[in-house]
């Protein structure tokens, strides 16, 4: 097998080091904050197998960059808007890297350090799709 030049955990890091970071007792507390919107990049499966975050809105995490450009055919506006962005993913990994890419972009966002795992671990509220 070939060695990577550089892992995944190894990336992450990397990403933590210069992105801002909040705990998930910090983002439940900004939750109902009108300036800030809580962005859940974790695939469909996973949203509707575990449940989300009240109001979070859902941006895959392969569309994400093409989601926040205006120059993109596929800019969503609520990405215009002058408001924090906090992502987050099911354990931190994928929104600390999407994070990095979006400082790198231009794009000023934070992250939830424990994802949602740690939401609701500390008792974040989670809606769950409705079955029939």
């Amino acid at each position: 097998m070939t060695r990577l030049k550089t892992t995944s955990a190894e990336m992450v890091a990397a990403a933590r080091a210069r992105i801002e970071e909040l705990s998930a007792a910090d983002a439940i507390a900004m939750m109902n904050d009108p300036n800030v919107v809580i962005v859940d990049l974790r695939d469909v499966r996973e949203r509707q197998r575990l449940g989300f975050i009240p109001g979070a809105f859902h941006c895959p995490r392969g569309m994400m960059e093409f989601w926040v450009d205006p120059a993109s055919p596929y800019f969503k506006k609520i990405f215009g808007e002058d408001r924090k962005f906090v992502f987050h993913c099911a354990s931190g990994w994928r929104s600390a890297l999407a994070v990095a890419t979006l400082n790198d972009m231009g794009f000023p966002a934070a992250h939830i350090r424990e994802g949602f795992t740690g939401w609701v671990e500390q008792g974040g509220p989670v809606e769950t799709y409705k079955t029939e």
